[in-house]
């Protein structure tokens, strides 16, 4: 992708839109033509609405996104072990115009869909990093980082999978959903806070958030 487009999505995110616009004045009408196009064909592309979040979640966390509709989300090279790792993207936006009658809060969490033991065994033997991260109205606002293998994470779905296959997988057959949330990651060795939002946008988004996420966040958030 475009770099000046990737950083146009992470600024986005994160700054003020006087220092993005100031930044835009100063590219030249082929770079921002250029930009444009490549945004829109990717947007009109997309069948996954939350592809631009797992987008910048991997370019904050330093990871290079990857191009693959299946598999992982991102990828990146340890320079102390010159292994590849690669990344599991869980991103949450809460819109305040939702029309829901009680939408969910931030919470942490994040879930998988169309779940299986094949799928779950093969997190598993990768061990993937697993990044968690919450929006509100497409604002960046958090996001979490742990190994997959982690055993109160993996206990958490592997007990949705046994209510749902306690005999194994099922051919043509999927746990619709694997959820989890901060309490199943919290407390486990890799966890660490790679991004949190400045104090105002923190206090600005504090109903949207459940109480331990934003007592976390809290202290973090400068």
């Amino acid at each position: 992708m475009n770099k000046d487009l990737l950083q146009l999505i992470e600024d986005y995110t994160i700054k003020e839109h006087t220092e993005i616009s100031a930044n835009l004045i100063s590219k030249s009408k082929d770079s921002l033509i250029a930009m444009l196009l490549e945004l829109l064909t990717k947007y009109y592309n997309d069948l996954n609405s939350s592809t631009m979040r797992e987008l910048v979640v991997a370019v904050v966390a330093g990871y290079e996104p990857s191009s693959e509709k299946l598999g992982y989300n991102g990828f990146r090279h340890n320079t102390l072990t010159g292994k590849v790792e690669r990344c599991e993207i869980k991103p949450r936006n809460y819109r305040t115009d939702s029309t829901a009658k009680s939408p969910t809060k931030l919470n942490g969490g994040g879930n998988f869909t169309d779940y299986s033991w094949q799928k779950f065994e093969r997190h598993k033997e990768e061990n993937p990093n697993m990044l968690v991260a919450g929006f509100v109205n497409g604002r960046l606002i958090y996001i979490f980082g742990f190994s997959f293998n982690e055993q109160s994470f993996t206990s958490r779905l592997q007990a949705q999978l046994e209510r749902r296959f306690p005999n194994g997988d099922r051919i043509g057959q999927y746990l619709r959903s694997a959820d989890f949330s901060f309490i199943h990651y919290k407390d486990v060795e890799s966890f660490e806070t790679i991004y949190t939002a400045s104090k105002q946008q923190l206090i600005e988004s504090k109903p949207y958030i459940t109480r331990g996420v934003f007592e976390h966040l809290e202290k973090t958030a400068q």
